[in-house]
């Protein structure tokens, strides 16, 4: 992941000193590679959404900018 420009996520922040200025959902401290952790370790939307404080919204936002991102 990176090569992706995660500025370009309108979902996306970096704040210097939250969580080492690590890319978060906005307004959260939620780490955006968090949800590929999850998925590479074999969890389900459903599974991320229970566990963490994101909505299907945002992982089906933060997944669109992504293929987005590698198509072009």
């Amino acid at each position: 992941m990176a090569s992706l420009d995660w500025s370009e996520c309108p979902l996306g922040e970096s704040v210097p000193g939250r969580l080492n200025g690590a890319w978060v959902f906005r307004d959260t401290r939620m780490p955006v590679s968090a949800i590929f952790e999850n998925f590479k370790a074999g969890a389900s939307v459903e599974e991320i959404i229970e566990q963490f404080d994101v909505t299907r919204e945002q992982i089906n936002a933060v997944l669109e900018f992504v293929v987005r991102s590698l198509a072009g």
